[in-house]
């Protein structure tokens, strides 16, 4: 019963947040820029109004067309089952399920890329190359900082082990949570700043932010995942753009297990503080988007290696 009433927690908390999320960037970017903005709920309405629509598909299209939108919403709401949210434990936790977690949204990847080559378009053709290309530079740096955050869950002489006693070894669980705090204050505060800075770079590149791209731009020759939905519409759309939304609370999750946070013991304030950490978030992305300029196309994988090479600097400080 217990683990029934955290999934529907979890699930809950992704199907109501994660559009509130794009509202608080939208808004912050607004701010910067001088304007009002649209309201922070208007991701709401816009959902609304396009599962309303009616689809309208392409000659050359297929079955694989529907694909990446569908699979675009479940693995996401897969992988929050995984994920410990603030203080809320994950409900599904196993050993190795950090696997999961970082195929399933390689599988949403797959699915998405060959929903745009199943079009026929060159377009979107090149935007999937461009997509598959830089996930292959930033999937390193997940696996990487889930090897150091290992490391430390692997060492419980040294943190606390009552904190990860009753998590399955090598699961999400046990990589993140309450023992991580009293690291920060420590030797481990480095490399786990390097993990932090890594995980925030990786979240910007998977959810298609600036520096990396532009969600609103409309330019097809210089467009990586918003290329690759041209032919999407209506309700299809809708969960191209709500995947997009859950994706980003997730691997936003995934960031915010790293940080310290209070934990109040009482489920209802812990999800309150989680809510709370992941307006900041989406706030920060905000003001990131703000200050920097996209980058061109060459720098992207310059940059994701980069990232790589920090996250492996940070392995090798625990490692020593």
């Amino acid at each position: 019963m217990e683990t029934i009433v955290r999934i529907v927690a979890h699930l809950l908390l992704l199907v109501a947040l994660a559009p509130l999320l794009q509202g608080v960037t939208n808004k912050t970017k607004a701010w910067f820029a001088g304007r009002k903005g649209a309201p922070v709920l208007q991701p709401y309405f816009d959902l609304a109004k396009l599962l309303r629509k009616e689809l309208v598909l392409g000659r050359p299209s297929t079955a694989v067309l529907h694909a990446g939108p569908v699979v675009g919403v479940a693995a996401p709401l897969v992988a929050c089952l995984l994920v410990p949210f603030g203080g809320l434990p994950a409900p599904l936790s196993f050993s190795g399920d950090l696997l999961l977690f970082v195929y399933l949204f390689g599988l949403a990847r797959f699915c998405t890329a060959s929903s745009a080559l199943d079009t026929g378009s060159s377009f979107e053709g090149m935007g999937a190359a461009r997509e598959v290309t830089f996930s292959c530079l930033a999937e390193p740096t997940v696996l990487f900082c889930l090897l150091v955050l290992a490391r430390f869950a692997l060492a419980p002489a040294a943190l606390a082990p009552a904190a990860v006693a009753n998590a399955a070894p090598l699961s999400l669980n046990a990589l993140l949570g309450p023992h991580l705090a009293g690291l920060w204050n420590g030797a481990a505060a480095f490399p786990l700043g390097l993990v932090a800075v890594c995980l925030f770079v990786v979240l910007l590149a998977e959810n298609s932010r600036i520096p990396f791209d532009d969600p609103t731009t409309h330019l097809e020759l210089t467009m990586i995942h918003e290329v690759m939905v041209l032919d999407h519409g209506g309700a299809e759309l809708g969960l191209v753009l709500y995947g997009a939304a859950m994706k980003l609370l997730v691997l936003g999750a995934l960031l915010l297990g790293v940080l310290p946070a209070p934990s109040t013991g009482s489920a209802l304030l812990d999800g309150l503080v989680f809510a709370a950490l992941l307006a900041a978030l989406a706030a920060l992305v905000g003001v990131t988007e703000s200050v920097m300029a996209r980058l061109r196309l060459t720098r992207v994988p310059q940059v994701l290696i980069g990232t790589s090479l920090l996250s492996v600097i940070a392995l090798v400080l625990v490692l020593r």
